[in-house]
């Protein structure tokens, strides 16, 4: 039997976007449900690294937005009744080459200029921040703001937030179908009876091509694979998250003078402490659809990578390996936006690598655009939907000869 509910908003995804929507539409007042297929934080969420970065961001909207984004985390942080690991410490690129740090300095200049907490290191820094780095290292940068949290306890947080702010949390919860309403409004049909809501938000991440696809919305986001290696050794080997300034021309498609594997995977050094003193290693990037194989030829080249950095971690312990699934945009930046010509209808996905970088942010405008706030935390444009509509000329986000440029 059909069991029709309501809601002023249903959120579809339980990952880390969708508990965070569901968090500031609540706390904004609104009705919402959020219905999740699984559990919360079941996909990507909990198949990535914890990190709210600006120090890869583009220098511009996308690092600002990220700014406002730690901002608001350092908020969750006082504000939610579960805490999440939340830390501050900074994070740093490390340079292999002079040619790097010629990059990294035009880099740290361009995020300087725009009042960011960027410096360059020296050889002599880098080694302060972990004596296992290699001696042959010239130097990197700093940004002073970045923090990290645990994103399975974020999501959860973010969950039990809403919960507390009225939202009700439907998990187990299989859409299989939407529909627009002759009049205003969705009707939501799931394994476990039909909702209806005046507005819903599509925050299946890699999935919500499927999503958009059952009200004939056509959604760039395609699933950009990435593994990950959880690894421990008896002494603490750093106490920042470290990439290598090659991770940017990784994530946004430049050139690097690395070898075949390495360029074929996309691997980038990234470690990252945990709290436990555990750390992760990564990191991979290429196109599979949604094979989340681990595959040994990658995490080897990812292992390898880790030496050219860290030769004296030869005998690090490897704990587990995974994979996880990004959802990739073509411009790089998420879409949180309605969809113009489907009044009613929002999207909130497409955020790669950085969905738990910008979760809060993203959050937080959603519950503004939601609410037809008169002002938002961040400028909406560069995030909206129709900047992919060939009519308007494409989209004017490509970053990747840009950043392959510095």
């Amino acid at each position: 039997m059909t069991i029709k509910r309501h809601a002023d908003v249903l959120v579809l995804g339980g990952g880390i976007i969708g508990a965070s929507v569901s968090y500031f539409a609540a706390k904004a007042g609104l009705s919402v449900a959020l219905l999740e297929r699984g559990e919360i934080a079941q996909g990507t969420s909990s198949r990535c690294d914890g990190n709210i970065l600006v120090i890869d961001k583009e220098p511009g909207f996308d690092s600002l937005m990220s700014i406002e984004s730690q901002r608001i985390v350092a908020e969750l942080a006082r504000e939610l009744a579960q805490p999440f690991e939340y830390r501050a410490p900074g994070s740093v690129f490390v340079c292999e080459n002079e040619a790097e740090m010629e990059a990294a300095r035009s880099w740290v200049a361009r995020q300087a200029a725009l009042g960011l907490p960027f410096r360059m290191l020296d050889r002599y820094e880098i080694r302060q921040e972990s004596r296992y780095f290699a001696d042959d290292l010239p130097g990197g940068l700093e940004c002073g703001s970045d923090s990290t949290v645990n994103p399975y306890l974020l999501t959860y947080a973010l969950a039990d937030g809403a919960r507390r702010h009225g939202a009700e949390i439907c998990l187990g919860t299989t859409v299989q179908n939407v529909d627009k309403l002759s009049g205003n409004g969705y009707a939501v049909e799931t394994d476990q009876g039909t909702w209806v809501a005046g507005k819903v938000v599509n925050a299946a991440g890699c999935w919500a091509p499927m999503i958009g696809g059952m009200v004939g919305i056509d959604i760039p986001i395609a699933p950009r694979k990435g593994h990950l290696i959880v690894a421990s050794r008896q002494q603490p080997v750093g106490m920042r998250k470290v990439m290598e300034f090659g991770y940017l021309m990784s994530k946004f498609g430049g050139t690097r003078q690395v070898d075949r594997l390495t360029e074929q995977y996309g691997v980038a050094l990234v470690f990252e402490p945990t709290e436990s003193q555990n750390f992760l290693i990564g990191s991979s990037r290429e196109f599979a659809r949604f094979d989340t194989t681990v595959r040994p030829e990658v995490i080897a080249c990812m292992a390898r990578r880790l030496l050219r950095f860290y030769p004296a971690l030869s005998d690090f312990q490897i704990i587990r390996t995974y994979t996880g699934l990004r959802p990739w945009t073509p411009d790089h930046l998420p879409i949180v936006s309605e969809v113009e010509d489907m009044p009613g209808y929002y999207i909130a996905a497409g955020h790669e690598g950085d969905g738990i970088s910008l979760a809060a942010v993203t959050g937080k405008l959603m519950g503004e655009l939601l609410t037809n706030a008169k002002t938002t935390c961040i400028p909406a444009e560069p995030l909206r939907f129709g900047r992919f509509n060939k009519n308007e000329g494409g989209n004017d986000h490509e970053r990747s000869a840009r950043v392959s440029h510095h």
